[in-house]
Order: structure tokens, then sequence, then C-alpha cells
């Protein structure tokens, strides 16, 4: 496999983010509406990285704002984990159930 160089341009003007960790205001130039959904489909995420890459998602997503998660299983250790590194976070809901793909609908609460 080789490498696929990459060309950063300079895009639209974008909307303002709030950085909870800092409480700075940012200009973000990714073009999107904050309306649109964000669905996460775990099965094409490794195995070594999954569950960092959904942590890493939920984490970015602002108050208000959900995510869906789409997953090969039932994430019971990863709603687990979920809640006990951040307990009143996030609200969830099923909206699919098995046998062969899951949906949860994850919103950020605080």
């Amino acid at each position: 496999m080789t490498a696929e160089p990459i060309t950063i341009t300079a895009g639209p003007i974008g909307h303002e983010h709030v950085d909870t960790t800092t409480g700075t205001t940012a200009t973000c130039a990714c073009a999107h509406e904050d309306s649109e959904a964000i669905i996460l489909d775990s099965r094409t995420i490794p195995h070594a990285i999954r569950h960092a890459a959904i942590f890493g998602a939920l984490e970015a997503i602002q108050p208000g704002i959900s995510l869906d998660l789409v997953a090969s299983h039932d994430p019971l250790p990863l709603l687990a984990t979920l809640e006990r590194k951040h307990p009143d976070v996030f609200s969830m809901s099923y909206l699919g159930s098995g046998p062969e793909v899951w949906t949860l609908r994850f919103t950020r609460i605080a």
C-alpha cells in the first residue's frame, strides 16, 4: 500500500465551535451544518482503535448534538466504559438491536 499525498486548501468560512476544555471559541472551516446527521459505522474501524475512535467522536460533539453509532454487536462493554468515564454526559437509545446490526443514538446532554 502506498501513501497518497494530500492537499490542504482553504475552505469556506464556517461556524464557530467552543472548545470545551479551554473555553476558547474558534471558527470551523468544515462547511457542514450542525443539523446534519452524524453516523459512525464502527464496523469499518480496525478493532485495535475502535473504542478510542468512538470515544473521540463522542467527546467532539457539542451538547444537543446526536451521534448514531452502528455496530456489529450490542456494545455493552463500551457503554459501561462510557458511563464510568463520562457519567450523565450522554443520553442513549437503541434505534435497532440486532441480530446482525445494532444502531445506538448518543445525544450529548452536558
